[in-house]
């Protein structure tokens, strides 16, 4: 999962045509603009949640969808479309009823049937949701506004893993949850608090979402992703600037409302200009880490895997990837920092500066013999770029042949699918990140499957850990998730289900006439925004 740097096609009356207008017309603009909002918050390469992990489709589905359970602030599920809902006494069949006033943005009702198609459609694709499916027997709809779900056996984290935003279970019309999850959804159709604006998509440059005047949000205070998703703007525009200083030039004038990142050197600039301000707005920030080829050498072989683990030192890392240190934290849990999961278990490859000698000893033993190893290298996302550079530069050192293979993030995503050697265009090494908060989430965060070719990325196997994974729903106390955690974790580290590089907390920057933006552990949240005339 990433943050990258986009483009932006600035959409702005000309300051000299504004100057000239009598103050009447001066005074509409202004109104009018005030109702508009430019986000440089990342444009989404897939538009389908349930088959893609990427931030920046998570927050486009967050926007035009809805969901029937969310998380609020403290990571407590609330409903979200669903009025009322109620379990058996086995623990096994689950009925939900949805609330008044849920509709599609063509015209049409939700109903209890697009529900169904949804669940089924995102737990034959999601991490959470197949581990879902596996105990489900069957899915089914009662009537026109309800549905159930019956279990084979008791799913403490039922509710909690319909609300993951790890891998959104945006409800889509029934027609469009028909379609395999190997055939991307596009019609962008649903029954969220914004409208995709198809007319004035501009791939690569610039999105529209209009507000969905006919959406009937929660009687409630927004709450995280949960609560009343009241959208206070007709528009927001969601940019592309690859530039970085342009992106700050845009936004010190006023032709940009809101970055998502922005680089560390300019923390001084935002924090001195008097109508700018840094805003925590994804609060765990993002958990950078290696993702290695399990299917292909050398990383088929464990001992080589664990030889990246000793290699990495995290310090260097945070060093270029977050210079200030109130926002760089290293890692030595998989459970992430300051989970209450997160532990000290198998981390003695631990190390400030890590250990390179050790590393050349275990790739000597993994048999490697000077093969190439490829980096995808995603150059429009500096984080990823920078980590590609450095672990390339510490791999030659121990005398890996480490190559970069650069391309924009669409590029990555597309060759991140392939399998095959690198001479039929395969890889070896991934750089990516997960939130820090979705680490906790081991059934959710599809970093997190070991199942060999079904798995993320990389396609870890271990069967052990898998059996553990698949007991996190049924122990029912934090004690025992907590001694649950310790011996997945201790396997993790054993087959190395990935080396982190560090958490980077990266403050995003705001123009103080933009409030009410919502910040979360995760994704972005784009309703409950308001914008004052400049």
């Amino acid at each position: 999962m990433k943050i990258s740097r986009r483009d932006l096609i600035k959409l702005s009356v000309s300051a000299g045509a504004a100057l000239s207008a009598p103050s009447i017309l001066r005074a509409q603009v202004a109104s009018a603009d005030a109702r508009v909002v430019r986000l440089e918050i990342g444009l989404p390469s897939g538009f389908d949640p349930h088959i893609s992990t990427s931030a920046d489709t998570g927050n486009h589905a967050l926007a035009i969808y809805d969901m029937l359970f969310a998380f609020d602030s403290e990571r407590v599920a609330r409903p979200q479309m669903i009025g009322n809902w109620g379990v058996s006494e086995d623990r096994k069949t689950y009925t939900f009823a949805l609330r008044d006033g849920l509709g599609f943005h063509d015209g049409t009702p939700v109903t209890a049937a697009d529900c169904v198609a949804s669940i089924r459609r995102w737990g034959a694709a999601s991490s959470g949701g197949k581990l879902l499916m596996e105990r489900t027997k069957d899915v089914s709809k009662k009537d026109d506004r309800t549905f159930t779900i019956e279990l084979t056996e008791p799913f403490g984290l039922l509710i909690d893993t319909l609300a993951s935003p790890s891998q959104v279970l945006a409800v889509m019309r029934e027609k469009d949850a028909n379609l395999p999850p190997t055939e991307q959804v596009t019609a962008n159709i649903g029954s969220g608090p914004f409208k995709f604006n198809h007319a004035l998509a501009k791939p690569g440059a610039s999105f529209t979402y209009d507000r969905n005047e006919q959406y009937v949000p929660r009687n409630e205070a927004p709450n995280g992703f949960a609560g009343g998703k009241i959208v206070k703007v007709d528009r927001a525009i969601w940019g592309n600037i690859s530039d970085q200083q342009t992106a700050l030039a845009a936004l010190q004038a006023g032709e940009v409302d809101f970055l998502l990142t922005c680089p560390p050197d300019f923390y001084s600039t935002i924090e001195g200009d008097p109508n700018l301000q840094l805003q925590l707005v994804v609060t765990g920030g993002q958990c950078m880490f290696a993702r290695v080829n399990f299917l292909q050498p050398p990383f088929d072989n464990v001992k080589a895997r664990q030889a990246l683990l000793h290699l990495v030192d995290q310090e260097a890392f945070l060093r270029v990837l977050a210079p200030d240190p109130r926002y760089a934290h290293p890692i030595s849990s998989m459970f992430g920092n300051g989970s209450p999961y997160s532990n000290d278990e198998n981390t003695g490859w631990y190390k400030k500066g890590g250990d390179p000698e050790k590393a050349k000893q275990l790739f000597k033993e993994a048999g490697y013999t000077g093969e190439k190893v490829v980096i995808l290298d995603s150059t429009d996302w500096p984080q990823a770029d920078v980590s590609a550079q450095l672990l390339a530069s510490e791999l030659k050192k121990i005398g890996v042949n480490a190559e970069l293979a650069p391309s924009d993030w669409a590029g990555i995503v597309a060759r991140r699918a392939n399998k095959g050697p690198i001479e039929n265009g395969g890889w070896n090494i991934h750089i990516s990140s997960w939130p820090n908060g979705a680490l906790s989430d081991p059934i959710g965060c599809a970093l997190f499957s070991a199942n060999g070719e079904n798995a993320w990325y990389g396609w870890p196997k271990n069967n052990e850990y898998e059996a553990l994974r698949a007991k996190w729903a049924e122990v029912e106390t934090i004690d025992e998730r907590k001694a649950l955690a310790r011996k997945m974790q201790h396997i993790w580290f054993d087959f190395v289900g990935a080396v982190f590089l560090g958490q980077a907390v990266s403050p995003s920057a705001r123009r103080k006439t933009l409030t009410g933006v919502i910040s979360t552990d995760g994704s972005v949240p784009t309703w409950n925004m308001q914008k004052a005339s400049a």
